[in-house]
């Protein structure tokens, strides 16, 4: 159920101020948001893939609170994603008024994606899409900003073939405007966010994506975050030597700290520990390994 208390896929009527009159006109606002604004408002609909991060989650708000646009929220429930980003959704849907409609992804049933080759997010993104097609006509956003077009981003052809928008990208927006909207809309949870993509990603190439790993990594990275300092970059990484931690922290007692809960985790589910080393963005995309 959405936290209206609509069924999951059920879309809600176009949202309307209390006064009835349009929401917040761009030229009130700071030029990053009211570009980004007269970008949503270019769609009358939009379905608004949203994870739990601060791209997606910012998008929304703008969306919700100042554009023209009819925007209904979509989130995937998947073992990849962390229950932290899916509480996250719930509550700022709850608390904000958002239409949520929360989806099964369905990626774990597509053998392509659970072989984890090197471009295993575009079947991620690819099931994704399809899910959100099957209940909507709507344009499907996306809250890539145009810090993601360098990177390592198999999911883009996805969007690209299902006709995805990006307004960040649109926009002209990097991740240090998505996180000064954030800031100047007060969502201070959001604004000192770290990045996190989904769970899969921690997992080596060539590595079968199991639900099992998935939630022994989420439930690692839970543990240290609730013993680090808030926006702690923390990875567990699933390799083919063993359970690593990487930490955006190279300090002595965060270390001391990761190294503790990770051999315990590791010891109770008898998995091998290899220890904590520094974080390195995209470390569990091996390019130089083949399928199979």
């Amino acid at each position: 159920m959405s936290p209206k208390g609509r069924p999951e896929g059920e879309f809600a009527p176009k949202r309307v101020s209390a006064e009835g009159s349009p929401v917040n006109a761009p030229d009130a606002l700071d030029p990053a948001l009211a570009t980004l604004v007269e970008v949503l408002d270019r769609h009358p609909r939009l379905a608004i893939a949203v994870s739990g991060g601060v791209d997606s989650m910012t998008l929304a708000h703008v969306a919700h609170r100042q554009s023209r646009t009819q925007a209904t929220m979509v989130h995937a429930a998947s073992p990849a994603v962390p229950a932290a980003a899916r509480a996250r959704v719930e509550a700022h849907a709850a608390r904000h008024d958002w239409t949520l409609v929360v989806l099964d992804a369905g990626e774990l049933t597509d053998a392509r994606y659970r072989a984890n080759p090197l471009d295993r997010c575009y079947f991620c993104k690819t099931n994704l899409y399809d899910r959100i097609r099957d209940h909507t006509a709507d344009t499907i956003a996306s809250g890539t900003n145009t810090d993601d077009l360098s990177d390592f981003r198999p999911g883009l052809k996805a969007a690209a073939e299902h006709g995805v928008v990006h307004p960040y990208v649109e926009a002209g927006l990097d991740k240090a405007a998505v996180y000064a909207i954030a800031a100047s809309l007060g969502l201070t949870d959001l604004e000192r966010l770290p990045a996190q993509p989904c769970l899969a990603s921690r997992v080596e190439t060539g590595i079968a994506i199991d639900a099992a790993d998935l939630a022994f990594v989420d439930t690692v990275e839970s543990r240290l975050a609730a013993q680090l300092p808030h926006g702690t970059v923390i990875r567990c990484r699933v390799t083919h030597a063993g359970v690593a931690i990487e930490l955006g922290d190279d300090s002595a007692g965060a270390r001391e700290v990761a190294d503790a809960i990770g051999r315990a985790a590791c010891a109770a589910a008898g998995r091998a520990f290899v220890g904590v080393r520094s974080y390195a963005r995209g470390a569990a995309f091996l390019r130089d390994r083949r399928d199979g």
